[in-house]
């Protein structure tokens, strides 16, 4: 007889990544025409070494880097965090209001374990980020979709027809994953707006934030003023990840910024499930924003420049419409009478392609998400991107 199961889990979607390689699991690709895989949104380069050698001096001659540090988060790490994100978005954030998590997902499960229980709901726009997703459904939270339509841009007015009296939050990704759409400030100004009427956390996940167009040297703009408004934290929760910005992704370092009686609750859900970040990678972090603002820089830019060749590219590509594009994605809606998880198989099979299907990020049977695919980006450059796009032109179904 099998062991218990969590009846929430066992209505939970697999991780969508983990499904999309076992597609590849026993083939063998022609050297020739390697695989390019443009499924998951991560980078495979190691940091800088600079960071690198910061890490190994922690590791070698620092005895509290091998220690449990504050559950919140290292102090110095906080208070960086602070300074730079008040410096960046024009507001005044408190040391007290961040805390570090191992990731930028445990972020998201520690604000929303504060937040909502089994019966509740949360909103979510479509297509969404299928971790958040997950997340929900193994709690007995009721994800309440709202379709973003062809912009990609979520409504506040669309939004507020769904609120109830079991809703809890309103989550909002910019940059967008999967989307790669940038929400305009006044966007979410009616989304914090909404929020505030209706008692509800506003929660915008800014993992992708140094990639955000807006911040290039160019325009010197930034990305919202939801900071600037003096009661900021009665309603925005906003989490970041200093996974993408400095190549940490296995050291899993991200942050919260919340009011102080939102991180006391946090504060219990991360002395339970980790006891403390990782210190080492606090290290790294802390490093890197004291370090790195011109390699980060650099980065961007050199991410700006594949977004533009995927823009150019699907331009060119006959039957083929690119819905959104920006910092680490490509959102597109394919042009074949067939599903489009059918059609990303078909793709690993014929072309050496491995996508993620957009039925991964839309409600099941959601017709949108039978034509739409995720193309994550940064991780080929110039040359992949041209090859990527000759097997797509070369295809046939």
């Amino acid at each position: 007889m099998p062991l218990p199961l969590n009846p929430a889990f066992a209505t939970t979607d697999a991780p969508p990544v983990m499904e999309a390689r076992r597609w590849i699991q026993g083939k063998s690709f022609d050297p020739a025409r390697p695989l390019i895989n443009v499924s998951q949104a991560a980078p495979v380069e190691s940091p800088p070494l600079g960071l690198r050698e910061a890490l190994a001096a922690a590791a070698l001659d620092d005895p509290q880097a091998h220690l449990y540090g504050p559950v919140l988060g290292m102090g110095a790490l906080r208070e960086e965090i602070a300074e730079q994100f008040s410096l960046a978005y024009g507001g005044r954030i408190l040391p007290a209001q961040v805390a570090i998590t191992q990731g930028c997902n445990q972020a998201f499960c520690a604000v929303m374990a504060t937040l909502a229980g089994p019966g509740d709901e949360v909103i979510l726009p479509t297509p969404w980020y299928f971790n958040h997703r997950m997340w929900l459904d193994m709690n007995g939270v009721a994800t309440v979709p709202l379709d973003s339509g062809e912009t990609l841009v979520p409504s506040a007015g669309a939004c507020a027809a769904l609120i109830t009296p079991r809703t809890r939050a309103i989550v909002l990704v910019t940059p967008n994953n999967p989307g790669g759409v940038e929400y305009p400030a006044p966007v979410l100004a009616e989304f914090r707006d909404l929020a505030r009427r209706h008692g509800l956390a506003l929660i915008v996940d800014e993992t992708y934030r140094d990639f955000d167009s807006r911040h290039s040297a160019l325009t010197g703009g930034r990305p919202h003023d939801l900071f600037q408004d003096p009661a900021w934290d009665e309603v925005l929760i906003q989490l970041y990840s200093f996974s993408k910005a400095y190549r940490l992704t296995g050291h899993r370092v991200g942050s919260i910024t919340a009011s102080q009686a939102r991180l006391a609750e946090v504060e219990k859900f991360l002395d339970t499930v980790a006891i403390c970040p990782s210190q080492l990678g606090q290290i790294g972090a802390l490093w890197g924003m004291r370090n790195l603002s011109q390699w980060v820089a650099g980065e961007r830019d050199e991410i700006l420049a594949r977004r533009r060749a995927m823009i150019e590219g699907f331009a060119a590509l006959e039957g083929w419409r690119l819905l959104g594009c920006g910092a680490y994605f490509a959102y597109v809606e394919h042009p074949y009478d067939m599903a489009s998880d059918v059609l990303c198989k078909r793709l690993v099979d014929d072309c050496a392609l491995l996508m993620l299907p957009g039925t991964m990020f839309q409600p099941e049977g959601s017709a949108a998400g039978r034509r739409q695919i995720r193309i994550a980006f940064a991780n080929i450059d110039a040359t992949g991107i041209a090859e990527m796009f000759a097997r797509l032109s070369a295809f046939r179904p």
